[in-house]
């Protein structure tokens, strides 16, 4: 892979870190516990907890999604960046675009070597 497409890739990775950095800080707000004092009627506390849950749940995804995406930033500058880390074989730049965390081609990321 070439320095112009790393480069591309770095860009697309430091753009997603700040965009999930945004929505982890929207989704920790959102997560934050519900005071038993709160003056609303019980359904729409319920309505609320489980919204909590569904907040916790993208949280837990979007950390996940940013810490591979920091581990990304840190080995693009190595020389296997871009290999099937099973067939050997160059990733599609394309795939690194729209996952550049992805450690596996198409082919063997289809096979369930995920």
């Amino acid at each position: 892979m070439n320095e112009n497409k790393k480069q591309q890739i770095k860009s697309a990775i430091l753009e997603q870190l700040s965009l999930i950095e945004k929505d982890i800080e929207l989704l920790e707000e959102a997560t934050a516990p519900i005071a038993p004092d709160n003056a609303i009627g019980r359904l729409t506390r319920m309505d609320a907890i489980n919204n909590k849950a569904v907040a916790e749940a993208a949280l837990v995804d979007k950390r996940a999604t940013f810490s591979n995406l920091k581990q990304a930033l840190t080995k693009i500058d190595a020389a296997d960046f871009g290999q099937c880390a099973h067939c050997g074989s160059e990733i599609a730049f394309e795939r690194l675009m729209y996952l550049p965390h992805s450690p596996y081609c198409i082919t063997c990321a289809s096979q369930g070597r995920r």
